[in-house]
Parts: structure tokens; sequence; C-alpha cells
């Protein structure tokens, strides 16, 4: 299976992970423009995408959601109530049309082509918000953007993961020193809002088993954190748990604009 990010953090979302024949994207928050260029520079065959599933209603997330999927022809994949949370969404232009609307429920396990899907239901402060456990042959690959804490049940999740795509969005003193009033550093800090780079770090040494191979850093925030921060400070409260990033397991951190490049999970 093949994974790349097209984008990760407020400026918009969006991952596509392709087996043989079959691709899934999930979420929809870049322009269809950008996102048509990057795949012709990476040649990728966005046509294979078989569904698009949405993680939650935000629109740093499903912006572009009614014009991609008219665009490739493809379901798209959410709650009941995140799909009603984009058809009120101002920001989304093109609404996705009746006979695209696909409807799932948490922790409920689904099948498209060679991908068995389960709902991963997390606290964030939107209509509804979903990670996602993707399975195919012997890669289970888990989704977790945009989640305030992490249960024991998401948990269990991790524990099973291959490869793990965990949200390290902000620096708890970066944010506290920063621009943001203080409503939204307390939204940003809540058990409803985002994890911190400590509460990333805190769930792959609670959770994470050896089976693990790959960790990718995603949704980091452009005013309360940096890539370089981010890495350091997983890293480092890993290795005082004797957990070595680039040993136990490669780590990377996702552009928040920019691609991220083609990785093979194996």
């Amino acid at each position: 299976m093949n994974f790349i990010s097209f984008g990760s953090g407020s400026s918009g979302n969006c991952y596509y992970i392709c087996h043989q024949g079959d691709a899934l994207l999930i979420d929809a928050g870049i322009g269809l423009r950008s996102l048509k260029r990057v795949a012709y520079e990476y040649n990728i065959d966005l046509g294979k995408a078989r569904a698009l599933l949405v993680t939650h209603d935000h629109a740093d997330h499903v912006k572009s959601v009614g014009s991609l999927s008219a665009e490739l022809n493809i379901p798209v994949y959410a709650t009941s109530s995140s799909h009603q949370g984009i058809e009120s969404n101002h920001f989304i232009k093109k609404k996705i049309a009746a006979d695209k609307k696909f409807f799932i429920e948490p922790l409920s396990e689904f099948t498209i082509g060679p991908f068995a899907i389960t709902p991963i239901p997390v606290p964030h402060d939107s209509h509804d918000c979903m990670g996602y456990f993707i399975r195919t042959g012997d890669v289970a690959f888990c989704l977790l953007t945009d989640i305030g804490e992490v249960s024991e049940a998401t948990g269990e999740f991790i524990s099973n993961a291959t490869h793990l795509v965990i949200e390290a969005n902000y620096d708890p003193e970066m944010l506290a020193a920063g621009p943001y009033p203080e409503f939204l550093r307390t939204r940003i800090d809540s058990p409803h809002g985002h994890l911190s780079n400590s509460d990333c770090a805190q769930a792959i040494i609670s959770y994470a088993t050896p089976c693990l191979k790959h960790v990718w850093l995603c949704h980091l925030s452009q005013e309360n954190n940096h890539p370089e921060l981010a890495r350091k400070t997983v890293e480092m409260l890993l290795r005082a748990q004797g957990i070595i990033a680039g040993a136990d397991f490669k780590m990377d951190v996702l552009g928040r604009k920019r691609p991220s490049g083609i990785f093979v999970l194996d």
C-alpha cells in the first residue's frame, strides 16, 4: 500500500492511500486545482479512488468535498451528523450530490474494494469526528487527527496499527505565549480540541506495540508549533521511556502546505 499527504493542517487536509488498482481519499480540505496538480507531479491517478472518507465537517477538511466527489464521480462516506454539517457549512460552495452521500456509523466496519475500514469516534468540537482504521493485507493504517484526547478505546486501534498518522498540533508554551485569544487557547487545549506534542508522545508510549512500523505527526499548528520542535519533543519523551524513533519505527512530520511524497507501507 502507498500513502501520501497532500496537506496536513488548518490550511487544508487531504490524504491518499492506494493498494494496487484501488485507492481511498481521506478529507478534501485543499483546492481541487492544487490536488490535481500535485497528483500529476507524483504520477498519481486520482481516478483510482473508490471513495472519499470524511473525518469531520470543519472547512479545512471538507471545503472541496462536493467538487472533488463530482470531479472523480466517487461517493462520500461520513456520519449523518457530519453530512448535515457539510450541508450547512457556508464555506463549501459545491455540496455533495444526494446519490453520492453514504452514511457510516462509529466502530461499524465496512468494506470498499480491498480496504476494511473502521470509523473511530474521537472527541473534537465538530458535529462528529472520526479517525479511521484501514486494514488491507498485512497493513493496518490508523489515522487520528483533530482529537482532543486519546481514550483507552481509541488506544486499542493504535495498539493494532502497523502505520500511524497522529496529530501533534501544538506546543503548550508556544500556545500560552502566542497571539490567540484566551477562548481559542482554551478550545485548543480542551479535551475536545487538539493533541499537543506531549499528548501525542504519551499516546504512542501508552499504546504502541512492536508491530508499529511508521509514525507520521500530522496537523501541526503554524502559530503554535514547529516541525522540528514537534519531532524533537516526541522523540525526547519516547526515548525517556526506552522507545527510539528511527530504530523501533520510522517517524516523519507531515507538512502543512506541501505534499509529503509517496511512502510505501510494507
